[in-house]
This record gives structure tokens, sequence and C-alpha cells, in this order.
């Protein structure tokens, strides 16, 4: 399932009061979350605020059946989550700045372009993906996601030896690469 679907069925599930839909937009975001108030002046308890507060926005959109998500849930909700605490920032007065003069206090946008270049890799190599074709495509997905060793794979796909296996491997990730780097390049 590519990261856009699984975004989704967590927008779903959270729209729905899915409890484990709910847990996992926490388990998957919250620290990252935490660390960006820690490192902005912010305490535990304010970050516990900040992403409840993020929630709760992030629910509203998904009961709407006009929303799209355009982006990386975690993308998304570390937006609303900076927004919500340079207001609290700058309505705490810990700054005398204005809210656009925060963004030097607060260097977070070359950290979003950096999760959006990254989102983007990951949506290309899912194509790439796509397009390799079996057994290409099970094979890497047995060996990189799935941890299987040589041997392990050797049988499952009916190689003789794991050397042959890891021959054929070596074989789908140069196919892989030209695919990839042909949709970099037109990207």
């Amino acid at each position: 399932m590519s990261t856009i679907e699984h975004d989704q069925l967590l927008l779903k599930g959270l729209a729905e009061n899915d409890k484990k839909s709910i847990e996992t937009i926490y388990r998957q975001n919250y620290s990252m979350i935490q660390s960006f108030v820690l490192n902005n002046n912010g305490s535990a308890d304010d970050a516990r605020d900040i992403f409840q507060e993020a929630m709760v926005v992030l629910y509203e959109k998904a009961k709407l059946s006009s929303f799209l998500l355009s982006c990386q849930l975690k993308t998304y909700l570390y937006s609303i989550c900076r927004r919500l605490w340079l207001k609290r920032l700058q309505q705490m007065s810990k700054f005398s700045t204005q809210v656009e003069n925060l963004e030097e206090t607060v260097a977070v946008e070359e950290e979003i372009e950096e999760h959006e270049k990254v989102n983007n890799d990951f949506i290309l190599m899912e194509h790439a993906m796509n397009k390799i074709g079996e057994p290409c495509k099970s094979l890497l997905d047995a060996y990189y996601l799935q941890k299987k060793n040589m041997l392990e794979i050797a049988g499952e796909f009916g190689y003789t030896n794991a050397d042959n296996a890891k021959t054929q491997k070596y074989k789908c990730l140069v196919r892989l690469k030209k695919l990839f780097f042909a949709q970099y390049k037109n990207a």
C-alpha cells in the first residue's frame, strides 16, 4: 500500500472516530511535533496541547467531503502544528517580533521543503516499483521490505541457490534504478 493510500485510510478512520486510526496518527507523528515544540521554546505540555489542537483541525478537515490531502499526512500535521505554535508564541510574547520575522527564529521552511522532496522521491520510487514488473517487484519487496535472506528468496522464487537469487536481485535493482532516474530527470 502506498503512503498516500495509507494516509487516506487514516483520514477516513479519523473522520469515523476509528480508535486504531487515531492511535496510528499519534504514534507516527507525535514525536516529530514534540521535538519541534521543545526545540522552539516549548514544553512537553505545550507539545501535547498543540498536537491535540492540530488533531481537532485535522478531524474537522477529514469530515469534509471536499478535503483533498495534497501532501503526506505528516507534512500536513507538521504545517498545522507549526502555525499553531507560532501563533501561541506570539500570544505569549516570547518574541517581540512579528510572526513574519519568526521565520528566522523558527527555521522550519527548509525542513518542510526537505520533507516534500523526500515525499516526492518516495512517490517516484513507488511509480518505478510499479513499472518494474514481476518477479522483480516481488523479489525486491521480499529482500528490502520483508527482510528475507537470499536462501529464503531462492526457495520462494524457485532459484537453484542463494547466489542465483542474489544475481537476479542485482539485475532487478539495476532496472529499478534506471526507471527511477529516468522519472527523476523528467520530474
